[in-house]
Order: C-alpha cells, then sequence, then structure tokens
C-alpha cells in the first residue's frame, strides 16, 4: 500500500490539531502562557503525521489499517497526535504556569 497524505487528510489533521489546541487552552487559560493553544495543536500535527507517515506508513496490509482518509491513517494519527499533544501542553504548562513571587533579599 502507498500511503501519501493528500489534501483531505492533511486538512483533517490540521483542523484535529486546531480543535485539540483550543481545548488545551481552554483548560489551562489561567494558569499557563496564551500561547499554548500553538504549541499543543503544532505538537499534535507533528505528532500525528509521524504516526501515519512514518511509523505505520510502510505497513503492507490495508485491511489492518483502516479508517484511511486520503493518505492519513485516522486511528493512528489521532493517537500519535493525543501523544505529542498532551506531552506538549504538560510541559508548556509546567514551564510557564504562574508561580507565587519568592522574597529575593536585597
Amino acid at each position: 500500500m502507498n500511503v501519501d497524505l493528500g489534501p483531505q487528510g492533511l486538512a483533517l489533521l490540521i483542523l484535529s490539531g486546531i480543535a485539540f489546541g483550543i481545548v488545551a487552552q481552554v483548560l489551562v487559560w489561567r494558569s499557563a502562557t496564551h500561547w499554548t493553544w500553538l504549541v499543543g495543536a503544532g505538537a499534535w500535527i507533528i505528532g500525528g503525521l509521524f504516526m501515519s507517515e512514518v511509523v505505520f506508513g510502510a505497513e503492507t496490509t490495508e485491511e489492518n489499517l483502516q479508517p484511511l482518509i486520503d493518505g492519513l491513517l485516522l486511528d493512528e494519527a489521532l493517537l500519535g497526535g493525543l501523544v505529542a499533544g498532551l506531552l506538549a501542553v504538560i510541559a508548556t504548562w509546567l514551564l510557564t504556569r504562574d508561580r507565587p513571587a519568592r522574597l529575593v533579599p536585597h
């Protein structure tokens, strides 16, 4: 099976990444940077692309890789996106969350 990511598969991956980023931003709005959505969406897209095209792209049995939407292995892309997205959002939250002010002696 030749897996080539087409425009419809790429659009689905990007839209799902943006949706994940929006949900992540809403969850950490007050305690992290307001760019968390972009970090989460970018990690989702990269993780999904990696799982769909690199890890499972060389798979030769088409019946094991369903659903296939315009070259995007949907289940694998969602799994890769979720793992990468969660790791990126948690790391971003840990690095940018509000910390109590520390008293620094003068």
